[in-house]
């Protein structure tokens, strides 16, 4: 950050491992250093649009922000957590049935931590398998931290090739930046910069973002950009970050359909929630069908192509004009509790799917969706985006493309 960067052991790894931010010293003192921010970088995967978070030189692990712990394959030889304990309490699942008992066996003693638990990729409950708590070093950071892992990769089929796991940023007390907190006396935060590019790495930070810089060196502190917005706690899925959004906008005109359907019902059904994991933003039919017509009525001057699956609007991206922002379309405004709005230009809001076929990136989720809206990794991207899990609240910034960057802008071979 400005008045510090990194030691000279850590410039030699920046590619590969989360890095330490601290006062330059000679390598031999650097885990003495107070740690303030750790920082690691995050790619983006082909086909599947997800991104991983890189570990320990170059493990992969996939970004989920409703997974509540790190998750892997089980090494042979792993420690494990007693039943009794406070972490195992911790990491029972209220989706999923809790398993008691050493892998499943009610007679072998001690009793060893044992939990089904949704897959992240699929959001189902797997069968046939248990995670089993245990510890992950995490290096150059000092502490361990709980962890989960499977003796069965069939539980993530749809992990990207490379991946060694999920790296659980869900709202729990055992998701990874709480713990590097915890262990590590940083502040409860973390902040995501999703690459819209597999061919540079964007950022992830844990701990102070303050201040945030990206290239070229003349751009402000990020952090002074930051929106704010209330974090809402869904008590049937108590890990995921939900957003009170009080309605959309499509060029400027109200989008219309039943409000209620925003609201959490007996259920957990409903409200808005943000994943990395679903690639395009998913809206229930209700919401989704209004929206459409909406998007449907702003571009149609604008000449259609076919349409291209999974999406149902497909414009000629000949006729489009081309601004720093994207495709010059019209603008989609979701409008946040507390008078803030998140607004998306053509660069998010449209894909380009085919050679002349730049589509609308929402699908329908159908009638039967849980959630009113999934905001999808496509959306997030070139934003700074800022969990602060001690306030329960979200900053977030407007595209990034606005002022001549991305999240594929950062430097890591000198200081913040």
């Amino acid at each position: 950050m400005s008045q510090s960067h990194y030691s000279p052991l850590l410039l030699t790894l920046t590619t590969f491992l989360l890095f330490i931010i601290s006062t330059s010293l000679p390598p031999t003192f650097a885990h003495a250093i107070p740690i303030n921010t750790l920082v690691a970088p995050i790619h983006k995967h082909s086909p599947s649009s997800l991104y991983t978070l890189t570990l320990n030189f170059n493990s992969q692990y996939v970004i989920d922000l409703t997974t509540p712990t790190l998750w892997s394959s089980c090494p042979s030889n792993h420690p494990t957590t007693l039943c009794s304990s406070l972490q195992c309490a911790a990491a029972a699942p209220r989706q999923c049935t809790r398993l008691r008992g050493g892998g499943g066996d009610a007679g072998h003693y001690p009793c060893t931590c044992t939990a089904y638990r949704s897959a992240p990729t699929t959001n189902k409950c797997p069968y046939g398998d248990y995670l089993t708590l245990t510890l992950t070093p995490i290096i150059l950071s000092g502490p361990s931290v709980v962890s989960s892992c499977s003796t069965n990769n069939a539980i993530h089929p749809a992990l990207p090739v490379g991946a060694t796991g999920i790296i659980g940023l869900g709202n729990s007390q055992l998701n990874f930046p709480s713990q590097l907190s915890a262990q590590l006396k940083i502040q409860n935060q973390f902040a995501i910069c999703l690459p819209s590019t597999t061919a540079a790495p964007g950022v992830a930070f844990f701990g102070s973002t303050k201040p945030f810089r990206l290239l070229p060196p003349d751009l402000p502190d990020l952090t002074t950009l930051l929106s704010y917005t209330p974090l809402i706690k869904n008590p049937k899925n108590p890990n995921g970050y939900y957003l009170d959004v009080e309605g959309i906008l499509v060029n400027n005109q109200p989008v219309q359909f039943l409000e209620r359907v925003l609201e959490f019902d007996c259920l957990g059904h409903g409200w808005v929630v943000i994943s990395t994991t679903v690639p395009y933003t998913t809206l229930h039919s209700r919401v989704y069908r209004p929206f459409l017509k909406a998007f449907v009525r702003a571009t149609s001057r604008i000449q259609c192509v076919p349409k291209v699956k999974p999406f149902d609007l497909c414009l000629n991206s000949s006729k489009l004009g081309s601004t720093r922002m994207g495709y010059g379309i019209a603008q989609i405004d979701v409008m946040l509790k507390g008078g803030e709005k998140w607004t998306i230009f053509g660069r998010n809001s449209l894909v380009q799917a085919g050679p002349e076929a730049a589509c609308l990136a929402f699908v329908d989720g159908g009638p039967r969706a849980e959630q009113a809206v999934v905001v999808g990794g496509y959306q997030l991207e070139d934003h700074l985006l800022v969990f602060d899990l001690d306030r329960s609240r979200l900053g977030f910034t407007g595209s990034l493309l606005g002022i001549r960057t991305g999240c594929a802008s950062f430097n890591f071979t000198v200081g913040v």
